[in-house]
């Protein structure tokens, strides 16, 4: 699907993230790196580091969803499927890290045929 099913007004909406992943807006906050208070206070939501944040995580969700059938079996994957090459490191823990590009490019180089 569109990352447009996840926006609000032009902007990443935690909740609606949340009902996609049939999860709560805390544990997407979790997922991406952020606090709490980042998806609970509007001023926070707007932040370009909570947008960055829930872009990089759906981004790289939307971009698996293909290969997984769902969006949420692909949300599944990037929480608790260790990506070789990073140490056992998942999808989540990377994204945490600020290493959303390293996923990605993972990703296209798995796509590509270079990893197995």
């Amino acid at each position: 699907m569109g990352l447009a099913q996840y926006a609000d007004d032009g902007l990443f909406s935690p909740r609606k993230i949340a009902d996609a992943f049939r999860t709560t807006s805390e544990e997407i906050a979790r997922t991406s790196g952020l606090g709490k208070d980042a998806i609970q206070r509007r001023d926070r939501i707007r932040s370009d580091k909570t947008q960055r944040r829930l872009r990089e995580m759906t981004e790289i969700i939307n971009k698996v969803e293909p290969r997984f059938g769902t969006a949420l079996m692909a949300y599944a994957w990037y929480r608790s499927e260790p990506l070789p090459g990073f140490s056992g490191q998942t999808a989540m823990q990377l994204v945490r890290d600020g290493r959303a590009d390293d996923v990605l490019d993972y990703i296209d180089a798995v796509d590509a045929g270079v990893h197995a």
